[in-house]
């Protein structure tokens, strides 16, 4: 696996590096709170983080649900992220118009879960130059996602990340199939766990999507044991008032300890 840096974050090469920050861009206020807490938490417990908050959820349950302020105002609040808090971002773009105007901010491209297989999207990020993160489809076995590798490096991307964040289950449910974490390290690129997205309910609140965050810590555990190199956990600071997936969303209260034990386990798996 070749390994690759996003500002001072390292993807591979044996590190535990994190995606962390609530799930939209709500304001300038609460995003410069959320960036200067979570980094400073992160620089106590000695781990890398990437900032993570989406301008646009446009794959909202409801016409009715919140989807954010729009890709201009989210773009302008993660640029003042990145100048005052002095942390890497990454965002979601949902359309191929949308990825040039992303990647002048972004520090790294994600492909929602939905879009995966969308070779245009998937397309126009490589080309980008800047690393790309895909969330694999709820719908896709772990073995299909080689396909998506193997349309950006063609494309000529070479900063890949590949995220597990559950697989359909029925209705209104997922389930993590830990196996998929070898498997699609196996395709050279390195791999993210998606915690917080995998405690999803889809659906299960009517007009919106329910969570279980209270399994968090249990799964969060659970795949750094397994060797992942990244974990993905949307933080909120008071996630019972969040505009978007509040139920499945971690209270920045419970991010310290957490990140503790998750680089302890790290660091006892990587022991020779």
């Amino acid at each position: 696996m070749k390994p690759f840096k996003v500002e001072n974050v390292t993807f591979g090469d044996g590190n535990l590096a994190f995606i962390l920050g609530p799930c939209v861009v709500e304001n300038e206020q609460h995003a410069l709170y959320m960036a200067q807490e979570i980094n400073d938490i992160c620089r106590h417990v000695g781990v890398q983080f990437v900032y993570k908050s989406s301008f646009d959820k446009a794959n909202r349950s409801s016409i009715e649900s919140f989807r954010g302020g729009g890709m201009e105002f989210g773009l302008e609040i993660l640029a003042k992220v990145k100048e005052e808090i002095g942390v890497p971002v990454i965002t979601d773009v949902h359309e191929s118009w949308q990825v040039e105007k992303v990647a002048e901010v972004a520090d790294m491209i994600q492909i929602p879960a939905f879009l995966c297989r969308q070779t245009d999207l998937l397309v126009a990020s490589a080309k980008t130059g800047k690393a790309v993160n895909v969330k694999k489809g709820q719908f896709l076995a772990p073995w299909d996602a080689k396909n998506i590798v193997e349309k950006l490096q063609q494309a000529g991307s070479e900063k890949i990340l590949l995220t597990e964040r559950g697989a359909s289950f029925g209705y209104n449910n997922l389930v993590v199939d830990m196996r998929s974490f070898p498997v699609m390290r196996s395709f050279g690129v390195p791999v993210v766990f998606d915690v917080t997205h995998s405690l999803q309910l889809p659906g299960g609140l009517g007009k919106a999507t329910g969570g279980q965050a209270e399994y968090i810590e249990h799964f969060a555990r659970a795949g750094v044991a397994c060797g992942v190199d990244a974990v993905f956990m949307e933080v909120h600071d008071n996630p019972k008032i969040a505009p978007s997936d509040g139920p499945n969303q971690l209270p920045l209260s419970r991010l310290e300890k957490l990140l503790r034990k998750l680089k302890a386990i790290h660091e006892l798996v990587n022991e020779n």
